[in-house]
């Protein structure tokens, strides 16, 4: 934590961009020891300007402390580029962020298949649909799914992730408290308790345009490949997209109607050769499951607007396979059926972590919305969606008094209970 406030004091200096703070850390060697150092020193540093020098004679460090308090009150950790938990992707960029702020999970980025997906600020229904149903198949067959949490298409595949039940990562451009776009609040909630948000400014920043581009190098620096779905001629997709080339990564786009405005950037990248024609997230990740064994599966894509649940599963999916029998059944009176039986084992790789767990909490009674989320402990919002999928997929109905009950029989082992402790 001691030197910790060096590095906020370092970065938050006026006047020096993040190469200069990577050019001073590699001429010092650490953060303490720029700050410890003098003018006649700060004068050997290569391309370090009158106005940077003069900010980093400004020894206070009451502002980075102010920093570590507040991260500490909201909930934020910090990552330096010398930790090791920093994404090795990241770090061999051109120009890495020296500090991260996150909030939210631990996600070993390093070790997954990680998928950006970009698109139009201003989408069209049929990118809407695109982004929301690749999102959701991303997250579903394992990927983690990247994204900026702007408004339009960031953000609706961020939606579908979520729905996918798998982990998203939403990239800011400005502080992890600052809300932009401000209808965007309850998804900066789901994604930080699905995931993880994760941004280079500090608390309070309000997120600027001269933000967003550098932002997008952290987008396209965290991921092993980048899905354009729309972005006109000269977009801000663009920025993300070339940003992804520069630095190595595969560059993917759907393609959209020939003469709509809105297909141009993932039209033209397919057409120059700098992208990879894509339509269902099975094309992406092919590319990834050899290399990442284990990490995804492939599986057939859910069409748009098909409920987030694995294609085609039924409660009676998951009935424990009846025994053998060895003589024809003797018939019996006639009796109410009894309703599927389900290990709770079974639930894990059919159904999404959110929507196991209301089907857990409903397993004994039927209950009302808020004693499932109570019983859940899963975010209102993220809780009503699962709730309707069960529905929609039969494993759920609505009772009098509107309660849920659940149309399977849940067996949990008295021994290995699905949530011990």
């Amino acid at each position: 934590m001691a030197s910790l406030k060096y590095w906020l004091w370092l970065t938050t200096r006026r006047g020096i961009s993040n190469t200069g703070v990577s050019a001073l850390l590699e001429y010092f060697g650490t953060p303490e020891a720029v700050h410890f150092a003098d003018s006649g020193e700060y004068d050997a540093v290569p391309g370090l300007s009158a106005h940077a020098r003069q900010s980093l004679m400004d020894k206070d460090l009451d502002g980075a402390n102010r920093i570590l308090s507040e991260c500490q009150r909201l909930g934020q950790r910090i990552l330096t580029i010398s930790d090791a938990g920093y994404p090795e992707r990241l770090r061999n960029i051109y120009d890495p962020p020296a500090v991260l702020y996150l909030q939210g999970r631990d996600i070993a980025f390093d070790d997954q298949v990680v998928i950006s997906l970009i698109g139009s600020r201003d989408p069209s229904q049929y990118g809407i649909n695109q982004a929301q149903r690749l999102g959701h198949d991303l997250a579903y067959q394992g990927a983690v799914v990247v994204s900026g949490l702007a408004r339009g298409l960031d953000s609706e595949g961020l939606r579908g992730a979520l729905r996918g039940g798998g982990k998203v990562c939403g990239v800011l451009g400005g502080g992890l408290d600052v809300v932009y776009p401000r209808e965007n609040r309850f998804l900066y909630q789901d994604v930080a308790a699905a995931g993880v948000l994760i941004s280079e400014y500090p608390p309070g920043t309000e997120p600027r345009s001269s933000n967003f581009p550098p932002r997008n190098r952290i987008i396209s620096g965290l991921s092993l490949g980048v899905v354009v779905v729309e972005g006109a001629q000269n977009s801000g997709t663009r920025i993300t997209a070339m940003a992804a080339l520069d630095q190595g990564r595969d560059v993917f786009a759907v393609p959209g109607p020939v003469d709509g405005p809105l297909s141009y950037m993932p039209n033209d990248l397919i057409r120059r050769g700098e992208a990879m024609l894509v339509t269902s997230a099975s094309d992406i990740l092919q590319e990834y499951a050899d290399l990442y064994p284990g990490k995804v599966r492939l599986v057939p894509g859910l069409a748009p607007q098909t409920p987030a649940i694995a294609p085609g599963l039924r409660p009676r999916d998951l009935r424990r396979e009846p025994e053998e029998e060895t003589e024809p059944p003797t018939p019996k009176a006639e009796a109410k059926p009894a309703p599927s039986a389900i290990h709770w084992r079974k639930l894990t790789p059919a159904l999404t972590d959110d929507q196991r767990d209301v089907l857990l909490a409903v397993r004994d009674r039927p209950l009302v919305l808020d004693e499932i989320i109570e019983a859940a402990q899963i975010p209102a919002r993220r809780c009503t969606s699962a709730v309707t999928m069960l529905q929609l997929a039969g494993f759920l109905t609505e009772e009098s008094g509107k309660r849920f009950a659940a149309t399977v029989r849940i067996e949990v082992d008295e021994k290995e209970p699905p949530f011990p402790g």
